[in-house]
């Protein structure tokens, strides 16, 4: 089976490239890469581009469920005790939480095969 990049999965594209920018956000931001913030940004970073990755092959629901709590989890992050994190850091996070978030949730309100993939919604067959 062929990867098939159709316009319909643009938002697994784009997710893909937020998750690769999670992952060298700390370098560029210029964090320590032993920081609690940027040990979050590589293993936040890293689930969503696999899952987004993936995602471009074959979509399933709960690859797409888990990138939209991985996006919410990257976006209150900063507001974690542990992770608490103000200045560009902050920013990042909630920007590229935001955007997969909303994108997890744009694919699944419009992407086809996820709605078949609804309990019940399926055609019987």
């Amino acid at each position: 089976m062929a990867l098939h990049l159709s316009s319909r999965r643009w938002q697994d594209q784009v997710t893909l490239l937020l998750g690769l920018w999670l992952v060298v956000s700390p370098f560029v931001l210029g964090y320590p890469s032993n920081s609690t913030q940027a040990v979050n940004a590589y293993v936040a970073g890293a689930v969503i581009a696999i899952l987004a990755g993936f995602d471009l092959y074959k979509t399933y629901m709960w690859a797409v469920v888990v990138n939209m709590l991985a996006g919410l989890w990257v976006a209150i992050s900063p507001w974690v005790p542990a992770m608490a994190a103000r200045g560009p850091m902050m920013t990042d996070n909630v920007i590229v939480g935001v955007a997969v978030l909303v994108l997890a949730l744009w694919e699944l309100r419009t992407d086809p095969d996820l709605h078949k993939q609804w309990a019940g919604t399926g055609s019987p067959g």
